[in-house]
């Protein structure tokens, strides 16, 4: 209970410090947009993060010298060890312009030129962290000294050790001010953080530990970061992923360059920006895992360049007005064909569009679609709507897979539905939301799983309001749809009720009711009659 109180309590005062950068940055002249105060705030913590890592990395460089009986502060040790130091844990060797101890050092009226020096040290030197930022970023802006100053101190705070050691804190950043900024602008381009719980339930069911994995619309590469830290407690060395993907926006681009970086995860987001639809920069790969939150509903993703795109030749082409079954083929185009896996969010509408018919029909047909989960209502800060978690498997006829023998599941889909487990509230934040727990998630994983192996019956897998395993024939009578609720048995609460019994209980309670505002009435007459007032 006491470091759970703790967690809660380091989350608070990291939005606390956020809350206050974000006053700061709205009184500032110069500011910019919400994008341009977004970058800013996320460079700053990005040289915040570098710059506490490269301090940690020379902390540890010297107990190991000093361990080997050799003294740190020697001249010549200095020069050998010191002067280039290099790291073999992902750790970045900084000049000393470029150093979180000399910014936090410099005077407020040179401040804005010192960041620009450092982000230009930064992308100098090295080959990975170039084009993770803009440079000229602060002089552009040039916010008054005192403004910048008060940034950089809130910033300070921002301790990796304390709030990021096993969280994607950057996302976590990207989110706050996602939030904060630009619900409303943001929400048509569909540019949602995934939340880390989420991530790790679709990671928790596809199990991505080893071989390539994707997400074509990446965002802050929120997906990644929190997939390596399930790999490295599962398996223990994210070197086994291989990491792909693609980002259409500018700056989110350069934040998940930013983040990948930071956290030494070999990665390759393609040489620019761009569009997954208009320019897949990964054509023609195929991966072994797929992991994606696309924006949902997108509208304006079509080109009439795209109408004989391979992606949905076997199909039709999707709907102009929402991309919602375009990213659906396009994940299935990139998935290995013998073998590959997917697991990706979507707005509800996409289980029973009746624009996208055709295409749904032939994925079940074609024995695409593995599993089906409806996930609980305000999961997620930017929007309330209630998600759903869809697998894509190429391989149902089963086998080995991570340990476990999976029998055959053609022709049967997985449905779940976990509304109802909205039982655990997130506190603190500005509007009502829900997290799943570890519990809930390794419980969802586990009847996914045991569906899959070998000894379990697919015809009768099931628990009423909760999962069953449907078969293609009843799909199929059911026009196709794949919304959970047609197939799983939900009980009618209400027949279990003893009506009789029950309005006894009513009629008893009115009565005492009505017998307890009768003695009332009779005190307060008694009451008024006493000082000589009569009633009528």
């Amino acid at each position: 209970m006491a470091k759970k109180k703790k967690e809660e309590e380091k989350k608070l005062n990291l939005d606390q410090i956020l809350f206050k950068c974000r006053d700061i940055l709205r009184a500032a002249r110069n500011s910019g947009s919400f994008f341009e105060k977004r970058d800013m705030m996320l460079t700053l913590v990005f040289l915040r993060f570098i710059g506490e890592k490269y301090e940690d990395g020379i902390e540890s460089l010297r107990q190991t010298l000093v361990a080997q009986g050799l003294d740190p502060d020697d001249e010549n040790i200095k020069s050998a060890f010191f002067d280039d130091a290099t790291f073999t844990d992902g750790t970045y060797n900084l000049s000393l312009e470029a150093r979180w101890a000399t910014i936090i050092n410099t005077p407020a009226p040179k401040l804005n030129v010192a960041l620009d020096t450092a982000l230009h040290s930064i992308a100098t030197e090295s080959k990975e962290l170039k084009g993770c930022f803009i440079e000229g970023t602060f002089s552009q802006r040039n916010l008054g000294a005192n403004d910048i100053k008060k940034l950089v101190d809130e910033v300070n705070k921002i301790s990796h050790k304390a709030f990021g050691e096993e969280k994607d804190l950057i996302g976590r950043v990207y989110e706050y001010f996602l939030k904060e900024f630009a619900v409303n602008a943001t929400k048509e381009e569909g540019e949602f953080y995934t939340p880390h719980d989420v991530v790790q339930l679709i990671a928790a069911m596809i199990e991505p530990y080893d071989g390539t994995l994707y997400d074509p619309c990446c965002g802050s590469g929120g997906m990644f970061i929190q997939s390596a830290d399930l790999v490295k407690s599962k398996q223990g060395d994210i070197s086994r992923i291989n990491v792909y993907g693609q980002e259409k926006d500018a700056a989110t681009y350069r934040l998940a360059k930013m983040n990948l970086a930071l956290r030494g995860i070999s990665h390759n987001l393609g040489e620019t920006y761009d569009s997954s639809f208009t320019h897949d920069l990964h054509k023609g790969l195929y991966f072994n895992y797929i992991m994606a939150n696309p924006p949902f509903n997108l509208k304006g993703w079509y080109d009439k360049n795209l109408k004989s795109d391979a992606r949905w030749a076997d199909y039709v082409t999707p709907p102009e007005g929402n991309a919602n079954y375009a990213w659906i083929l396009h994940i299935l185009s990139h998935l290995k064909p013998k073998d590959g896996v997917a697991g990706f969010l979507l707005a509800n509408g996409a289980l029973n569009d009746s624009d996208s018919l055709t295409i749904r029909q032939k994925l079940i047909e074609n024995d695409k679609v593995e599993a089906i989960m409806v996930l609980p209502r305000e999961l997620f800060i930017t929007t309330d709507i209630s998600v759903t978690l869809w697998i894509l498997n190429q391989n149902k006829k089963g086998g080995e897979y991570h340990g476990r023998q999976l029998r055959n599941r053609e022709h049967e889909i997985l449905f779940m539905d976990l509304r109802t487990w909205t039982e655990n509230p997130v506190k603190g934040e500005s509007k009502k939301k829900v997290r799943l727990i570890t519990e809930q998630i390794e419980k969802a994983a586990d009847i996914y799983h045991i569906w899959q192996c070998e000894g379990t019956d697919g015809s009768k897998y099931e628990i009423p309001e909760l999962y069953r395993s449907v078969g293609i024939e009843e799909i199929e009578r059911n026009e196709w749809s794949l919304v959970p609720s047609k197939y799983i048995e939900f009980v009618d609460h209400d027949l279990e009720i003893d009506f009789p019994t029950e309005m006894t209980r009513i009629k008893n309670e009115m009565k005492e009711m009505m017998a307890a505002e009768k003695q009332t009435h009779k005190m307060l007459e008694e009451a008024f009659r006493g000082i000589g007032y009569e009633i009528n």
